[in-house]
């Protein structure tokens, strides 16, 4: 079966992006619930409705992270995507590691959390809570390089995740 490549993101592309960046933001922002439920059953004591729900919260929004970004990735490869923004080699090659970066990270880090919590892997655990910076970075890069497309290039880079129109 042969396909063309699409001119633009279609609606799926765009609100499954949209989506995982929202959960994203929400771990990043709130995924300390997530320590200080696990500091008070640790300590033997009961979490207060507060604490169980934001850490409660921080494993639904994981699992749907990971759910999300692997059906991305099936919409992707049935689909197509658009041919990247024209630039250096230079600006190719750093788009595609911090795009490749972060779906690594956002399967990665969701299973490794759930590898730790419900496994008990304490060295899972460890490897899982460096992700929120590596989270700030990918994300502040990738927010960076869509508005230098936008603002510097004027190539229409960052509205491509707005519209389904080329």
């Amino acid at each position: 079966m042969s396909r063309t490549q699409p001119v633009a993101y279609s609606p799926i592309h765009i609100i499954l992006h949209w989506i995982i960046a929202a959960l994203v933001l929400f771990q990043i922002v709130f995924g300390e619930g997530m320590d200080a439920l696990e500091r008070a059953l640790r300590n033997g004591g009961t979490p207060d409705a507060g604490v169980s729900f934001m850490g409660n919260a921080h494993i639904w929004v994981g699992i749907a992270v990971l759910a999300l970004t692997v059906i991305r990735l099936i919409v992707r490869v049935a689909y197509g995507v658009p041919a990247p923004l024209p630039g250096s080699a230079m600006q190719e090659l750093a788009a595609k590691a911090v795009h490749g970066l972060l779906y690594l990270a956002m399967i990665l880090v969701p299973a490794t959390g759930l590898l730790a919590w419900y496994g008990g892997i304490h060295t899972v655990e460890e490897l899982h809570e460096l992700a929120e910076p590596l989270f700030i970075v990918l994300v502040s890069l990738l927010v960076l390089g869509a508005l230098y497309h936008q603002f510097a290039l004027k190539d229409g880079g960052l509205m491509r995740m707005f519209s389904t129109r080329s």
